[in-house]
């Protein structure tokens, strides 16, 4: 049975702390998975996914950013974004000592937009991206887009998005995608919000998007080494 450990690395700067999901077996690829601007590791949605992950035999790192570290509620401030952004590499060095095949990096909303910059400048370090609920643009300013980053984006990414989502239609996501010069795939969740899920369908969400991670990302990854 998989399980789920309590985790703290309090030698990394920033420190990494948060929850590590262990798969029984595992298949030797992990994932690290970090949460939006107005949540913390413990959401429902990263809870769901990383469970999923785990029954599938992923190894989940499951992690609060350093922003949310400092606090327990409130926004990230744009000038600590970039200490965000070390914050996942030094998990991602952390999952890199404990998976012996692909590791990926995914991230609800904000903290998916930290680490898909981090990846645009560092290709090197994940194998994929999963990003959940990507900020394409605030709420009723399409102007302002969040792709500054894109067209460095080589690494694959897997989009997991709201039909409703207000900070990016589907449509504002196909024109934007053209930026990307790395594989990348759409899956439209039917009905969601920014937050994905509904009251009930934890487990189903979860399933659908391991589903379409193997499918996008495909099996031959998994027994990449290190």
């Amino acid at each position: 049975m998989p399980s789920i450990k309590e985790f703290s690395n309090q030698s990394a700067e920033p420190p990494v702390r948060g929850f590590m999901h262990l798969p029984s077996p595992g298949n030797g690829a992990g994932l690290v998975l970090t949460h939006g601007a107005g949540g913390n590791c413990e959401s429902k949605l990263l809870v769901s996914v990383a469970h999923a992950f785990t029954e599938a035999g992923y190894m989940v790192l499951r992690c609060n950013l350093p922003f949310r570290q400092q606090r327990p509620f409130g926004p990230p401030s744009p000038a600590n974004a970039e200490r965000d952004r070390e914050g996942l590499k030094r998990a991602v060095e952390i999952m890199r000592q404990e998976v012996s095949g692909s590791l990926y990096l995914g991230g609800h909303s904000y903290g998916g937009r930290q680490a898909s910059m981090l990846v645009a400048d560092e290709p090197h370090r994940v194998s994929g991206l999963l990003l959940l609920s990507y900020p394409l643009h605030p709420p009723r300013r399409p102007e302002q887009l969040r792709t500054s980053h894109w067209p460095r984006l080589k690494t694959s990414a897997l989009f997991v998005h709201g039909a409703r989502d207000p900070f990016g239609s589907l449509s504002e996501f196909e024109s934007a995608m053209t930026q990307l010069p790395g594989q990348h795939k759409l899956i439209e969740i039917e009905a969601a919000g920014h937050e994905l899920l509904g009251k009930k369908d934890g487990e189903k969400f979860g399933t659908t998007v391991v589903s379409a991670f193997q499918q996008f990302f495909g099996t031959s990854q998994l027994a990449a080494t290190k």
